[in-house]
């Protein structure tokens, strides 16, 4: 059976005729490479049908969407694979939580989301508010799951539509959804961080340039010069707290999620794709921010507003930019393994 084409993001034409032939309102959008504890589906409803006590201010609003926090499992030894493990399981994690924690704007990542039909069929991805009491054509052509093969970031855009346009909320789960990473170079993590910077800065533009600014690496930097200029500190003393501090805290976030401290076999493994981790991300950042083509299962998109996106000619490349793609050749697939593939020690 060949796939239905509704857009340019190929995992919506993937769901799209599974979605339309749901037999129940509540849908779960689970990526094949995730794996989640048992209870994991009967929670997650709990929270969804959670009902507002009697006496609850109009300014609450129901709970539209359950996520969970992504816990990566490096099922290689690759360097690449080692750095998305550190990023996930650390900075992602950390910054993740808390955003939904403050919950002052959406934020929703696709490894594992929840949320009803019925709420989807009234969104369109415009993100403008929809009256209450507006009624809605059944499924037309411009709502629904439908309306997001448009955007490379589907599940980040129906959660905010569903945030924005109905002004409903996002519960994170307690339960993480535990994520397998294959085999992936460090051109293929550095290809992925610029692809989706590039897609954030067209969809949250402000918040996306201050992203150095929660980096470890930027705010050592700032806090060093500082204290020598008003204290007199010297700088490696400063840089020394500082990495310590940040260091201490990213463990903690990986020992809540995985229930238990960082195992001593991986330890060293870890401990240095998270400093390069470190290290990279201005790098990478600056680099992302200067451009609005990414390259995503082996095609090539130009980001619009909002997200949205569209198949780009391939460039025309000189013979520095061949040199480099010759030596330094990205992957085209995903670089995530089925969970079959996870070492059993896992």
């Amino acid at each position: 059976m060949r796939e239905e084409v509704v857009g340019v993001n190929p995992k919506v034409n993937n769901l799209i005729r599974s979605y339309r032939q749901a037999e129940h309102d509540i849908l779960w959008v689970l990526d094949s490479n995730v794996m989640v504890h048992p209870g994991t589906l009967a929670r997650s409803i709990d929270a969804l049908d959670d009902p507002l006590p009697p006496g609850s201010a109009p300014s609450r609003h129901r709970t539209a969407l359950i996520h969970h926090v992504p816990f990566a499992i490096a099922a290689e030894a690759n360097m690449g694979s080692r750095i998305e493990e550190a990023f996930l399981n650390t900075n992602h994690a950390k910054m993740y939580i808390a955003i939904n924690t403050f919950a002052i704007e959406s934020c929703v990542v696709g490894k594992s989301n929840i949320y009803r039909r019925s709420d989807l069929e009234r969104v369109s991805g415009s993100l403008k508010p929809i009256p209450h009491q507006q009624t809605i054509p059944n499924q037309p052509a411009d709502r629904g799951l439908v309306a997001f093969g448009r955007f490379l970031a589907e599940d980040n855009m129906i959660a905010s539509a569903l945030w924005h346009e109905l002004g409903l909320r996002h519960s994170l789960s307690c339960d993480v959804a535990r994520n397998v990473v294959g085999n992936m170079t460090l051109n293929d993590y550095v290809q992925r961080r610029i692809r989706w910077i590039r897609v954030r800065k067209h969809m949250v533009f402000a918040a996306t340039l201050l992203e150095p600014f929660t980096e470890c690496v930027m705010l050592v930097t700032i806090a060093s010069l500082s204290l020598r200029y008003i204290f007199s500190i010297p700088p490696w003393v400063t840089v020394i707290l500082h990495f310590t501090v940040w260091l201490s805290v990213d463990l903690d976030v990986y020992a809540s999620l995985a229930g238990h401290p960082l195992p001593a076999t991986i330890r060293w493994q870890f401990l240095t794709a998270w400093a390069v981790r470190e290290l990279l991300a201005l790098p990478i950042f600056l680099l992302a921010i200067c451009g609005d083509e990414v390259v995503w299962r082996g095609n090539k998109y130009q980001v619009l507003r909002n997200g949205e996106v569209r198949s780009s000619t391939p460039p025309r490349y000189g013979w520095l930019e061949a040199l480099k793609r010759l030596i330094w050749t990205p992957k085209s697939r995903e670089c995530y393994d089925p969970i079959l593939q996870v070492p059993p020690d896992s």
